[in-house]
């Protein structure tokens, strides 16, 4: 997609948000973008960044944090790591992000606290759950999400916001609201459970299956195709 094209990109996904919203019977602002710019360059950021986005979500590390350093002079960019989280990461995550989709086991959740510099603020965690129920799939049974909840509740370096998903893909809009119902569901048992918890967030739905998502109860959107077009590659320089 040509850089140019970015700022009309997410002016249409806006608009798209925006009317899902108001079939939701959900107030305007009930939910936002993340920008998922995982194999895009600098300059396509800087292009949605100029457009007003200054949510992003990046999945491979050590690409995020060059980015970070193309784009340190925009200091109130908001930095997601939505990737697979294993413990040689934790430190430069707990360092160099604001939040985190991609939590799914106490001892990552204790290192991201542990290394979450003290002059930053507590680090927003999103816990991912299993919606499939697989054992090959990332996430955290819905059995154990409690027990996973309460531990990170107790940790002094991070604050619980949510829940992300990533459900199987379907073309069946019905699938696709029965898996976000599913995530919703349990979100707010969670919320019931910890009502002093600052819980708050459902991360889930991306290009294709945006409106299900918002009809479910999704506050934040994870994009990359609709703002950006399809990745590159694999082996490609973004």
């Amino acid at each position: 997609m040509p850089e140019a094209s970015v700022p009309q990109s997410l002016h249409t996904a806006n608009q798209r948000l925006q009317a899902a919203l108001q079939v939701a019977g959900r107030p305007p602002e009930a939910a936002r973008i993340l920008a998922v710019s995982k194999t895009k360059s600098a300059a396509m950021l800087r292009q949605a960044y100029d457009a007003g986005q200054r949510a992003f979500g990046e999945n491979y590390l050590q690409e995020a944090l060059e980015k970070q350093a193309q784009l340190a002079a925009l200091d109130d960019i908001e930095w997601h790591f939505i990737g697979a989280l294993q413990s040689n990461k934790t430190r430069d995550v707990a360092e160099h992000f604001a939040w985190v989709h991609s939590v799914e086991r106490e001892k990552i959740a204790r290192r991201l606290s542990d290394q979450r510099p003290p002059t930053l603020a507590p680090l927003n965690v999103c816990l991912q759950l299993n919606v499939s129920g697989e054992a090959s799939k990332a996430g955290v049974d819905a059995e154990a999400l409690p027990a996973l909840a309460e531990a990170l509740l107790a940790l002094p370096n991070l604050r619980l916001r949510g829940l992300m998903a990533l459900p199987a893909p379907s073309d069946d809009p019905a699938r696709q609201r029965e898996a976000f119902r599913t995530v919703r569901e349990a979100f707010e048992a969670l919320r019931r459970r910890f009502p002093e918890a600052p819980l708050d967030t459902l991360s889930m739905g991306m290009s294709g299956d945006l409106e299900p998502a918002v009809a479910e109860g999704a506050t934040l959107v994870r994009l990359g195709t609709a703002l950006f077009g399809s990745r590159h590659p694999a082996g490609a320089r973004p």
